[in-house]
């Protein structure tokens, strides 16, 4: 089954790592086809940041997201681009603290907020949102293994920082299952 993903951001936020990841996981670990594009301003930080990630079981055509399947937003520039663009049905994952949810969401669409920078924040380094957000994807998801993406987090870091990012990886797994 073909799933359309979107992650967006602030330059910074390592919006890209988090679209990587998920392909990752996906393509390697979980034996499916992945395709990621990215995106960002001309500015290192600070700047508009996305990822496309499409993920089926058959070669994919066209990499390109219109309307996701599934949206996961880190700044509130990123909600005013692409809210609009989930697909009924659809999930929305956004960090809560930044973004208020103002106007509604497509039909049968379900939206869940996630503190993931205060969260990261707690862990010691703000810049692991992204890892924390990976985190309550899976717990959110079944389009990725959980497993896999653990795999995918502790591959994509550097090593100097690969326990933090499992450990901000879980704690978005367990605030999915705390919010149940």
């Amino acid at each position: 089954m073909k799933t359309e993903i979107r992650v967006s951001g602030l330059g910074g936020q390592g919006v890209i790592r988090c679209g990587m990841i998920i392909g990752m996981a996906a393509s390697i670990y979980d034996g499916r086809h992945a395709t990621v594009l990215q995106s960002f301003g001309p500015e290192a930080r600070g700047s508009a940041s996305s990822a496309q990630v499409t993920i089926d079981d058959t070669p994919i055509g066209y990499p390109y997201v219109k309307h996701a399947d599934i949206l996961i937003l880190m700044s509130p520039d990123a909600y005013r681009q692409f809210g609009a663009t989930l697909k009924p049905g659809g999930l929305l994952i956004y960090e809560s603290e930044l973004i208020t949810l103002d106007r509604p969401l497509p039909q049968g669409a379900r939206a869940f907020g996630v503190p993931a920078a205060r969260l990261a924040e707690e862990l010691g380094r703000r810049i692991i949102l992204n890892a924390v957000m990976v985190g309550v994807f899976a717990g959110l998801t079944s389009v990725v293994s959980p497993q896999a993406l653990e795999k995918a987090v502790g591959e994509s870091v550097p090593q100097t920082t690969r326990e933090l990012n499992l450990t901000a990886y879980r704690r978005g797994l367990e605030y999915v299952r705390g919010a149940s």
